[in-house]
């Protein structure tokens, strides 16, 4: 230890902070550097070069079941009057100065913006250990193992901090304690909600306990989307049941891309667990580029907001929607699960005879809280205890395949079925799967498999006046609804060519005599030879 690192760290006084003495500017960017690094303050951490502090927040209880549930402590990057603080909380900064004829006096002092900055500039904390991230609930290790004390844990850089009281998970769950859990989550906490099939508990089931698996599967985690036919049946309760024990932002789904690409860089800086859109519209379309480019990103770079520096933040949140009768669009519909509530009833908000009454105000409880997180733990350690199987009679899905298998492995370890088995019914709600399979019809029927351009093809959606329209509507307009361009619908077309919608598929070819690209739909009709072109460059 050199001398700096040795004068950081003073004997406690009496009043029971360490006592660090600085003579001048350089020396106390060295000394209280040496004093950080040395973890001479207590709660600090590094994070992609950055100084951390993890701390209390005051005012974190969550009021309601569908308010925001954010953790009980926050690691902030430290700045300058946070540094300033931390030291006056923790040391006696004394400095020396000149008292009379060759005389000096040893005065507290806070030190200078100056230094303050200087100490905040470094990018190297090898002393300080590194903090992924603030977990309020226990999770599986990459090596199987619970992390459930809480604390900072080096093993996986997480720090477990919880407002609830939980007993501790055993290594090794007996038969009975693992009956019990799933006897308590399908029978009594699950029990009363109108799940339209098995697949949709299932399903639910799964996004309740990623958030616990996540470290260990290291996969990404599809958009969960909680769809009820009828309000007042439960899809808000089922999602802050997952957000008040990982903790949860609840967002309101904005109008525009921009506004959403906002809305995740800022709530990417927040330590929750869980991210809800909250009360979608009643029949909107979920199609936004930037959430299907999210969810399928590890990890998110953008602008700082209010700056043109970027900031990039790791997306390991459980990224969850809620609404009535909700529809997918674009690339969401491959990216998301559905979970779907149907009550079947006129006024579903009058059930009574539950298992649990009142759950919406029963979950706020931690002891509550921390009944469900444990025996979801039980059925945890239980699935890795037996070598955390997994299963490969799920169906593919791209990025998400592998949270898929280890998710349908745990479930069909407790016996849970069904899990995904949805996945075809929800393809009927990829609304713009459907209006597309729509236009090629009806694009067959007018043309069969006729090559035909886009500048021909603009020209059959103007009918002559008096003449009823043959597209009978299903022609691509704008978003506003105006008719498409030319080179606005060829460009269209291009991006869906050899795209299948169902049975149908749009296809195109450059014809080199005319200079032109013409297009066709071939229907799938296994009657019906396929037509190729016998000039790859030329339609048939």
């Amino acid at each position: 230890m050199t001398s700096t690192q040795a004068r950081a760290l003073r004997p406690v006084g009496d009043d029971g902070r360490a006592t660090v003495r600085v003579s001048g500017d350089p020396d106390a960017i060295r000394t209280l550097t040496a004093l950080f690094d040395q973890r001479g303050i207590p709660d600090t951490y590094v994070r992609d070069g950055e100084l951390l502090v993890v701390e209390p927040v005051s005012g974190t209880a969550p009021a309601a079941g569908d308010d925001n549930a954010p953790l009980p402590l926050a690691a902030t990057v430290c700045t300058p009057p946070r540094l300033a603080a931390l030291l006056a909380e923790h040391v006696n900064v004394i400095e020396s100065r000149a008292a009379g004829k060759d005389g000096h006096t040893e005065v507290p002092v806070t030190p200078s913006r100056t230094v303050l900055s200087a100490v905040l500039s470094h990018r190297h904390w090898p002393g300080l250990p590194a903090l992924r991230g603030l977990i309020s609930a226990p999770v599986l290790r990459p090596d199987g193992t619970l992390l459930q004390d809480p604390g900072y844990d080096p093993a996986t850089g997480y720090y477990l901090t919880t407002r609830m009281r939980m007993d501790r998970v055993p290594d090794q769950p007996t038969p009975d304690q693992v009956d019990t859990a799933c006897t308590f989550l399908l029978d009594t906490f699950l029990a009363d909600f109108p799940w339209r099939g098995d697949a949709d508990r299932a399903n639910y089931l799964a996004l309740l306990v990623t958030p616990l698996l996540r470290p260990y599967t290291r996969a990404l985690v599809p958009f969960g989307i909680v769809d009820a036919t009828m309000p007042g049946s439960g899809k808000t309760i089922l999602t802050s049941c997952i957000g008040l024990l990982v903790g949860q932002r609840v967002l309101t789904w904005p109008d525009a891309d921009d506004e959403l690409r906002k809305a995740i860089t800022t709530v990417l800086a927040d330590q929750v667990g869980a991210v809800v859109f909250d009360n979608l519209i009643e029949g909107h379309v979920i199609n936004s580029a930037v959430l299907a480019r999210l969810i399928t990103e590890r990890t998110w770079t953008d602008r700082r907001l209010g700056s043109n520096t970027a900031a990039t933040f790791t997306n390991d949140r459980i990224w969850l929607a809620t609404g009535n009768n909700l529809r997918v669009g674009g690339d969401m519909a491959s990216r998301s699960v559905w979970v779907r509530l149907d009550p079947d009833c006129p006024q579903p908000e009058a059930r009574s005879g539950f298992s649990i009454p009142n759950l919406d105000t029963w979950i706020l409880d931690p002891d509550n809280q921390a009944l469900v997180l444990h025996h979801l733990l039980v059925l945890v350690v239980d699935w890795c205890r037996h070598g955390a199987p997994t299963s490969t009679a799920v169906p593919q899905m791209r990025q998400f395949t592998r949270w898929a298998q280890h998710l349908g492995g745990f479930l069909t370890h407790h016996g849970i079925g069904d899990f995904l088995a949805n996945h075809t019914d929800a393809a009927a709600l990829d609304e713009d799967a459907a209006e597309w399979a729509h236009f090629l019809h009806t694009w067959h029927h007018i043309f069969a498999d006729r090559p035909i351009t886009a500048r021909d093809l603009r020209a059959s959606a103007d009918p002559e006046p008096g003449r009823p329209d043959p597209w009978a509507g299903t022609f691509p307009t704008t978003p506003s609804g105006r008719p498409l361009t030319v080179k606005s619908l060829g460009r269209l077309l291009t991006g869906q060519t050899g795209r299948w919608r169902g049975d149908i598929v749009l296809r195109s070819a450059t014809d080199t005599h005319a200079n032109a690209r013409s297009y066709w739909v071939q229907l799938d009709d296994p009657a019906t030879p396929t037509r190729k072109p016998a000039n790859p460059q030329n339609p048939p």
